[in-house]
């Protein structure tokens, strides 16, 4: 069982940036991936980036890649995620997941909501122009 509890979120303005945290409890190890995803009102949730908590292995979203820098605290058991330049389009809620089960491609990486096992309860990311 894995725990998983995001903050961070808030309203900011449009090229502003924010760190979301995701803090882990319960059982992870090196081969577990733990993911970003955001939701809209009205639309699917989005696959955001990736990390693999043994290292190694970084993924992102062509909306995320050059703004957003995933990392990972392996003693703390938490994942950050740094936006930078943020605009309106990357206002949702932000969640965080955990994929404990199962393969994925290495090449790139889980990013169906499908492919992971828990979730965290979301933070909300506001950007005004």
């Amino acid at each position: 069982q894995v725990q998983l509890v995001e903050s961070g979120g808030g309203l900011v303005q449009a090229g502003d940036s924010l760190r979301l945290t995701c803090a882990a409890s319960g059982r992870t190890v090196g081969n577990n991936v733990m993911g970003w995803f955001r939701q809209a009102p009205g639309k699917e949730r989005e696959f955001v980036a990736a990390i693999r908590l043994g290292g190694g292995s970084i993924y992102y979203s062509d909306s995320g890649k050059g703004r957003f820098i995933i990392s990972r605290d392996s003693a703390k058991n938490t994942v950050y995620l740094q936006m930078n330049s943020l605009n309106p389009e990357d206002t949702a809620a932000y969640y965080c997941a955990a994929k404990t089960t199962g393969t994925y491609s290495t090449t790139l990486g889980p990013r169906r909501p499908r492919d992971y096992d828990y979730w965290g309860q979301g933070t909300q990311v506001t950007v005004s122009s």
